[in-house]
């Protein structure tokens, strides 16, 4: 059913208090897409509700050809990564990233051999027995990225993950999503302050604001746009 795309909403209608949203599109399998915006626009519900964090009044979500629109989060082929890494301070690496897998630590050998291979993959198996506080903000935020690994869903969206982190170490961190991204065949939407992440990083861009989706185009025809004063507004 790669034909109804990977990621599809259907005349999606959510309201919270005085905030409301509409979505409708489509994203196909493979493709890595970015969300820019101004704030408070509904960057990050547009991926609550496609993880199942919060719920439509309306409309209908499918993911990987499922009707998920009522489906709990957990049933749903979504890893999200939020810009909070979410480490335990007094655990290790490998055991913050263990967790992803098992709460209870109750891993069988293949399941330690998937952390073993998750770590090395993210560039963390020389620090698997460092605590967090022992290792740079980027450094932790792999953590996330690693437990993302072992969950290996289809789909994962990453809300602000790298917000905090500088230029330099931001690229590297795209750069390291965008590598599992190709070789696992990921679908990936990075919702992002920075436009410039959207060029670098993303096939297509959605400029989002007041909750709607008022473009959502290749990435670079979207920046030589001048007929959306939100973005000319946005993009400054």
């Amino acid at each position: 059913m790669e034909c109804c795309g990977m990621i599809r909403l259907e005349d999606i209608r959510f309201r919270y208090e005085d905030f409301t949203a509409e979505f409708d599109f489509e994203i196909a399998r493979g493709e890595f897409v970015a969300v820019i915006g101004p704030s408070g626009g509904g960057k990050s519900t547009l991926l609550s509700l496609i993880a199942g964090f919060d719920r439509a009044q309306s409309g209908k979500i499918v993911l990987d050809g499922r009707d998920m629109t009522h489906a709990l989060p957990s049933a749903r082929p979504v890893t999200m990564v939020f810009q909070d890494h979410n480490t335990f301070a007094h655990l290790d690496l490998w055991t913050n990233v263990a967790l992803g897998l098992s709460p209870a630590l109750k891993l069988s050998e293949a399941e330690k051999r998937s952390v073993d291979d998750a770590l090395a993959r993210t560039g963390l198996k020389a620090l698997a027995r460092r605590k967090p506080g022992e290792v740079s903000g980027g450094e932790r935020q792999r953590v996330a990225i690693a437990r993302a690994l072992l969950r290996d869903e289809p789909i994962l969206l990453l809300d602000e993950p790298f917000a905090a982190l500088g230029p330099a170490l931001r690229r590297e961190m795209i750069d390291l999503v965008k590598a599992l991204q190709q070789e696992k065949h990921y679908t990936v939407m990075l919702v992002s302050h920075h436009p410039e992440d959207a060029r670098y990083a993303a096939s297509r861009t959605a400029f989002l604001s007041d909750g709607r989706i008022l473009a959502f185009e290749p990435t670079e025809r979207l920046f030589t746009r001048r007929d959306l004063p939100e973005l000319a507004d946005y993009i400054g």
